[in-house]
């Protein structure tokens, strides 16, 4: 059992489960601080550990210094812990473990020492072939001090490193034998490399500042350390960052219409300052909260987001209705990772510890709330009541996604069928479990529209995967 789905009274929304950011300074400066910068960027994607790793390109070949622990970044690094380390070259990550254990050993990057020299690598996704994977590097004597995936994939890279004439033709041929979604950034004493999996599930993207190169998940993490944006990663493509410049090798990208990014990069997991494949994550909200207005109208006096992800949308409902928007919770953002749950017993309750309800702007008001999805639907009852108590005289719950009736494989924690709330239920069924006057969803054809065209992953709504699924679940006993 996750370790995490535990925590799911509290936190019924869905989680992405990681961030990565590399950089390659040529001018030989250090580059600790700047990833440290990215990675409090990309904070939303993972924030239970997180690491950096760093390597001198003028110093021994292949000495690297790396420090990780568990806790968000601003937690793990001190300004002492930084200083130490130096290279201007490095990797980093924040993670959020969608199954298996939440430990120390688990945090990434990972840094492995092997016969050609050293290799960092730091993974955001889930591979769907990493049980029968690792199951053969056992067999050859392969000694695991982790449980994630992405140390199979650091294995296989070493493994063909052996007979590759370069760490980038390595890389290839180990991305040929994982199957899943993948985002790596791998680091090797002098070259820095990116490597995103076919469908392109998860992003990433180029950008550059002075005379240094970065990779990262998201554009918003240029935006914070001042780096212009070069360019997206494209799906399946593996580039190589190195003293040349950038060199891309385009041999597994499958035709445009067979990719499948994760939509909810762009309805909730994504920053909404970042811009991926070329689309505005801000602007797709914005879409998404129109398309509800037009395709789930009603009748109110507000419109209102729960914070943050259901914010932009309402803000579209507002916008394409001309109904009021208005703000109606308020948000404890000190809420982090070591909160103490209430028992059950408590009167205090885990949501409005998180949330409290803006009594004067709900009070006597027909309220439309928009939030990005329903999970489980074990808080959006509450946070319905909550309104409800404040005065509200009718509910109009707005959701900017379609329901969940199907489990996700590759890297988002959508739980199995049974634990869904659209599972076996109606809209109608739903509507009476979270107490809600009315109840609407974002049509599934609308998702199209909302990531402009681009293909896209729907398996979370229909149960139809863009590939074949693995035969046995196995996301709550191994580690991605």
């Amino acid at each position: 059992m996750n370790p995490i789905h535990n925590q799911q009274e509290l936190d019924d929304s869905l989680h992405e489960e990681c961030g990565v950011f590399g950089i390659y300074d040529f001018d030989g400066n250090d580059v600790a601080s700047t990833i440290y910068y990215g990675l409090f960027a990309l904070q939303h994607r993972g924030q239970e550990s997180c690491g950096i790793a760093v390597s001198d390109t003028d110093g021994p070949k292949g000495q690297v210094v790396s420090y990780k622990g568990m806790g968000l970044v601003n937690e793990v690094f001190t300004p002492e812990e930084l200083s130490k380390l130096k290279g201007n070259i490095g990797i980093g990550h924040t993670r959020y473990s969608t199954a298996g254990s939440s430990t120390r050993e688990n945090a990434q990057p990972l840094v492995l020492n092997y016969v050609k020299g050293t290799l960092g690598l730091a993974h955001n996704g889930n591979l769907i072939n990493a049980l029968e994977l690792r199951k053969e590097l056992e067999y050859t004597g392969a000694i695991f001090q982790t449980t994630i995936d992405s140390e199979v994939i650091a294995y296989h890279i070493a493994r063909e490193r052996i007979n590759s004439v370069s760490v980038e033709e390595a890389v290839n041929k180990a991305v040929r034998k994982i199957k899943g979604a993948f985002s790596l950034i791998v680091m090797s004493p002098r070259k820095l490399i990116g490597a995103r999996d076919p469908y392109g599930f998860k992003p990433l993207c180029i950008g550059k500042r002075d005379n240094a190169y970065i990779l990262a998940s998201e554009t918003c993490a240029l935006d914070t350390i001042g780096a212009e944006f070069v360019r997206d990663v494209l799906p399946g493509e593996i580039v190589t960052i190195n003293e040349e410049g950038i060199q891309s090798d385009t041999s597994l990208c499958l035709p445009k219409e067979q990719e499948a990014r994760c939509i909810f990069e762009y309805i909730y997991f994504a920053r909404p300052d970042s811009i991926i494949d070329g689309v505005s994550v801000y602007a797709s909200r914005i879409q998404a909260g129109r398309f509800l207005a037009i395709d789930s109208p009603v009748e109110a006096d507000i419109v209102v987001g729960v914070p943050e992800s259901g914010n932009a949308a309402a803000l579209g409902y507002s916008l394409q209705s001309g109904i009021p928007y208005g703000t109606a919770f308020v948000k404890n953002s000190y809420v982090g990772r070591t909160f103490i749950k209430p028992k059950q017993s408590n009167r205090e309750s885990s949501v409005r510890v998180k949330l409290n309800v803006l009594k004067e702007a709900v009070k006597g008001k027909r309220v439309i709330m928009i939030d990005d999805s329903i999970v489980r639907g074990t808080t959006s009852d509450r946070i319905v009541e909550m309104l409800k108590e404040a005065g509200a005289t009718e509910v109009h719950v707005r959701i900017s996604s379609p329901p969940f009736i199907s489990e996700c494989y590759f890297g988002t924690d959508v739980p199995s069928k049974e634990q869904l709330i659209a599972y076996n239920r109606t809209i109608e069924d739903i509507r009476k479990v979270i107490g809600a006057d009315t109840l609407g969803y974002l049509k599934i054809e609308r998702l199209e529209e909302m990531s402009e065209g681009l293909p896209i992953c729907k398996g979370c709504f229909t149960g139809n995967y863009p590939m074949e699924p693995p035969k046995d679940d196995i996301r709550g006993n191994y580690d991605k």
